[in-house]
């Protein structure tokens, strides 16, 4: 999706679509490196532990996969400078219009994919998740103008609760994607199905995780 915003960037047609992917690209760069390479550790992690005692051993080279999957986090700015960048920077003091770019998209698709069943399951929860995401950038938003500890208090959940909204939007999209292709017939059935039970797996697991940081980010600074 970045890869996406600096193509448009580039190669754009227009000023206003050029500047628009660029105000987009800015504001998903701190959600790219901090988000991913934090759940790139715990995959990293999880992978080691599969192998039980044996996985810390350097034969294998989980270990070493470890160890290198831990330098992403601090590597081009610690999790929480990309956080304070991301909500002090890129939200707060833009009044929120990085934000409303980004979850404007993600409205137009749900929107347009409301009344499709097979996505019902995805598009609501997503719906939802993208209305109460501007709800809690305001509240943040409140609370910094009398206490600007605020921000950094509330940033790293806030970051974290928005890579776990962009990857709702994009899990969905790609399963309308695995499900049209089915619907239109293809001898890629298996693969589009493991698209659908993974897009599925993320929805009932992994999205969940957000309400805790919801929670943590409005806990305040004191």
């Amino acid at each position: 999706l970045t890869a996406q915003q600096a193509d448009i960037v580039h190669s754009g047609k227009t000023e206003e679509e050029r500047k628009a992917a660029d105000e987009a690209l800015g504001f998903l760069t701190p959600i790219a490196k901090a988000f991913l390479t934090e759940i790139g550790y715990e995959a990293a992690n999880l992978g080691m532990q599969v192998f039980g005692g044996h996985g810390f051993i350097s034969e294998w080279g989980m270990e070493q996969n470890v160890r290198d999957a831990r330098i992403g986090m601090i590597y081009e700015g610690t999790t929480g400078i990309q956080a304070l960048d991301l909500l002090g920077r890129k939200v707060l003091m833009t009044q929120g219009e990085s934000l409303k770019g980004f979850t404007k998209q993600v409205h137009v698709f749900c929107k347009e994919n409301a009344d499709n069943e097979q996505l019902k399951e995805f598009i609501e929860p997503l719906a939802a998740m993208n209305k109460e995401w501007g709800e809690l950038t305001t509240k943040v938003g409140m609370s910094a103008m009398k206490n600007r500890e605020e921000v950094g208090a509330a940033s790293v959940d806030y970051l974290m609760y928005s890579g776990y909204a962009v990857f709702a939007y994009l899990w969905a999209r790609m399963a309308k994607v695995a499900l049209d292709k089915m619907v239109e017939g293809t001898t890629e059935e298996m693969f589009y199905n493991a698209k659908v039970q993974t897009a599925r797996f993320y929805f009932k697991r992994m999205l969940p995780r957000a309400k805790g940081h919801a929670e943590s980010m409005l806990a305040g600074a004191d």
